[in-house]
């Protein structure tokens, strides 16, 4: 009876390369890269989404707020002691009363339409990290009665504005006059400039003091409803629905993940589809194997009709085999992963390089949202890529291998 070490032994000899084997562990060699470039491929395109959720989720928050609570009529009643009820919540760490509105900006003849949301300052650095990311001055120059305004980058450049400029802000609601109804409007001046690198914030938001909101939009008091900061912001569907029934209902509540749904629900699909597409490639680099382990099993009928002729079971001929076509995916797979991870953690360096060595820029803000190519390798994504490779490689093997067990002494010997 053939032992296991023997088993193991034939198929791992056959992988090293002899004057007469030399094809053949060329063909090896090949069968390990194809399958090494196609699972690193697979991992790098599962990296970049991944990072590409994960950056575009971390600029959502850094403007928005986890959670919304909103009065049904545009203003929320009794705004502090919902906010008192809020706090008193431990997943809450902040709710600030804002007030948004719409309203077009006018600088000499060119007009631009924004959301308007009125802030307190000091809330607002607390609670969010838009405050960090002004330029040319401070979210505390926006204090009660100086309206001031802080425009997105995109939209004062739109708007051919500067920090200390001034523009004209026109409420949609109007004003009654002699002349008819004009347009509410307001001068205010450019205190500063914000760039979170979200082209969809960046262009159409600016920020004033809440109380100057307010007179503009002759709220008086009121606003227009509660930002909620918490310790987990996964949480926020669950907490603001639970605060809203806690405060008595009749309120109109939102959520961050809400608000994105379609574009996280887009990414999550991408990925699967290029997951299903890419693994196509793996398969491939799979069939290269079939292709290498048939033509050992035709150059070593020779071998397998002597092996059989001494007593080899056609399970031993069979795990000799396989033990080959699992090692050839076991290295190509591990190889694979080691490459797809080192591409990943260095590939927004080598995209900068190839944009400085070309002169082109690859990622427009305008359309992918952002200008860097992020990437983020999430270990359950290396083992479930790793796990289908190695398992198509090893599916791979069962042919060959049967083939080779089912050889028949006398049919290998027949032409020597």
């Amino acid at each position: 009876m053939v032992s296991m070490p023997f088993e193991w032994l034939l198929g791992t000899r056959y992988l090293r390369s002899t004057q007469r084997r030399g094809f053949l562990s060329f063909i090896s060699v090949v069968s390990v890269l194809g399958l090494t470039i196609s699972v690193a491929v697979l991992l790098v395109v599962l990296s970049v989404m991944n990072g590409f959720e994960r950056e575009l989720r971390s600029r959502i928050l850094s403007v928005t707020s986890h959670a919304t609570l909103m009065g049904l009529g545009g203003v929320l009643p009794d705004w502090q002691g919902a906010q008192r009820v809020a706090l008193q919540r431990p997943e809450v760490l902040a709710a600030i009363p804002y007030v948004e509105a719409q309203a077009m900006l006018a600088h000499g003849d060119r007009v631009a339409g924004t959301a308007i949301r009125g802030i307190t300052p000091e809330d607002e650095r607390r609670a969010v990290g838009l405050a960090s990311r002004i330029t040319g001055g401070r979210i505390e120059d926006l204090q009660p009665g100086s309206f001031r305004i802080v425009l997105g980058d995109v939209l004062a450049e739109q708007l051919g504005v500067r920090v200390g400029d001034s523009l004209v802000l026109m409420a949609p609601e109007g004003s009654l006059t002699p002349a008819g109804i004009a347009p509410r409007m307001r001068r205010m001046q450019v205190s500063g400039l914000f760039h979170s690198g979200m082209y969809e914030f960046d262009r159409a938001l600016a920020l004033v003091n809440r109380v100057d909101a307010a007179r503009i939009y002759r709220l008086g008091d009121q606003v227009t409803g509660l930002r909620l900061a918490l310790r987990d912001a996964f949480t926020a569907p669950r907490v603001v629905r639970e605060l809203a029934l806690q405060l008595g209902g009749g309120f109109y509540v939102s959520d961050w993940t809400g608000n994105h749904a379609n574009l996280f629900r887009s990414i999550e699909m991408t990925k699967s589809m290029m997951f299903v597409i890419l693994l196509l490639v793996v398969a491939v680099a799979a069939f290269n194997i079939v292709a290498a382990l048939v033509m050992v099993v035709k150059e070593k009928r020779t071998d397998i009709a002597i092996l059989r002729t001494l007593g080899a079971a056609p399970r031993s001929v069979l795990a000799a085999f396989t033990v080959q076509g699992t090692l050839i995916g076991l290295i190509g797979t591990v190889g694979g992963a080691l490459l797809g991870m080192l591409i990943s953690h260095n590939l927004a360096g080598m995209v900068h390089a190839l944009e400085r060595f070309t002169g082109q820029q690859f990622l427009d803000a305008r359309v992918y949202l952002m200008s860097d190519l992020p990437a983020y390798v999430e270990w359950s994504d290396v083992l479930q890529v790793c796990g289908t490779a190695f398992l198509l490689c090893a599916a791979a093997t069962l042919y060959p291998a049967w083939r080779a067990a089912g050889m028949q002494p006398a049919q290998g010997l027949k032409h020597e």
